[in-house]
């Protein structure tokens, strides 16, 4: 073996044994950067929407991508949701992975015919021989202020309807990695994305590997009472243990991350040590995705429960104008006030 060789292989061995190398970025760096990455690994990725191209998005997840990869890799759609994701349809039969943006929550609506009728059915109605690998994404929730449509949490839709994996990170590391899976996954996939999270920053490993992104994730050990979150409500349930353990309660919280499948394993570990259990999301409480989590875990582990499984979530109303919302959004204090109605 010549010197060369030898330091080749050397450089090798010391690169796999190498940490995963960390950067610090906000949730939307992230997803742009998992985006700008797709693009680089696989030519057929291709990513559009309104306003995705030049102008980088109404929240720069997408900036400096149209003039990194050009027009025909990155561009903007007509204002026409169901047009977005029907030609995503069409392309992603035809060899193509489209990436699509709903440039906020409640834009996606008149896409839905689209999904619900041939985005979540074709690879059923075809038998398996049809795949669909494309990936939507969805800003998300409140706490922008943002006015009639421009804050929504439909999440209960989406996941409702078989034949769809639908993600919301929590934070910048499961943005990148969640929105890399997505694209590389053969089948549907819709990422939520906590519109009033973008900002927020966090640790970031590119090259970790071997992680199954559809697992939800233990981010404290408690014994008294397990806090179940999504998305936007992960650092509410974070916040409020802060608070509980002021108090002299010891939380639990989880990131359940998919929502569609849902980690089972590890909601059922937590709730059976803790014996109680509260799920929170900022959608209206009635017939909202917290029902089924509280459905699944009341079914699992009713003989380890000692009190009913709660659920902090918006009011039955229509996302409230830009000045309520303060009073609208679940929060720490909601939550911990929420757990006093128990009698422990």
């Amino acid at each position: 073996m010549s010197m060369i060789d030898t330091a080749t292989n050397e450089t090798a061995a010391v690169a796999a044994t190498r940490e995963p190398r960390v950067e610090t970025l906000s949730i939307a760096a992230a997803l742009n950067a998992a985006l700008d990455d797709a693009l680089a690994a696989d030519d057929r990725v291709v990513i559009y929407g309104e306003d995705v191209g030049p102008l980088g998005g109404v929240f720069r997840v997408t900036s400096g991508l149209s003039d990194k990869w050009g027009p025909a890799r990155v561009w903007d759609s007509p204002l026409a949701e169901s047009g977005i994701v029907g030609t995503a349809i069409g392309m992603a039969m035809a060899g193509i992975r489209p990436v699509v943006e709903m440039q906020f929550d409640a834009f996606s609506y008149p896409a839905l015919e689209q999904v619900f009728s041939h985005v979540a059915k074709m690879r059923n109605r075809t038998r398996g021989r049809v795949e669909l690998p494309l990936v939507i994404r969805i800003p998300y929730g409140g706490g922008i202020g943002g006015v009639e449509h421009h804050s929504d949490s439909s999440e209960a839709y989406w996941a409702h309807t078989p034949g769809l994996t639908v993600v919301s990170p929590a934070n910048a590391h499961d943005a990148y990695h969640q929105l890399r899976h997505a694209i590389d996954s053969q089948d549907p996939v819709i990422v939520f994305e906590p519109k009033r999270r973008y900002w927020q920053r966090g640790e970031v490993r590119r090259d970790e590997a071997g992680v199954d992104w559809n697992r939800a994730r233990v981010l404290r050990e408690g014994s008294d009472v397990v806090l179940l979150g999504y998305g936007p409500t992960v650092e509410v349930a974070l916040r409020a243990a802060e608070l509980g353990a002021e108090e002299g309660l010891d939380i639990e919280v989880i990131d359940l991350r998919s929502l569609s499948p849902f980690d089972d394993e590890t909601v059922s570990a937590s709730v059976r040590k803790c014996s109680r259990a509260a799920v929170i999301h900022e959608a209206a409480k009635f017939g909202g995705y917290g029902a089924e989590v509280a459905a699944r875990v009341m079914q699992r582990s009713f003989h380890w429960l000692d009190a009913p499984v709660l659920r902090i979530a918006g009011f039955d109303i229509p996302y409230p104008s830009p000045k309520l919302e303060e009073y609208y959004l679940p929060t720490a204090e909601r939550v911990l006030a929420a757990l006093d109605t128990w009698e422990w």
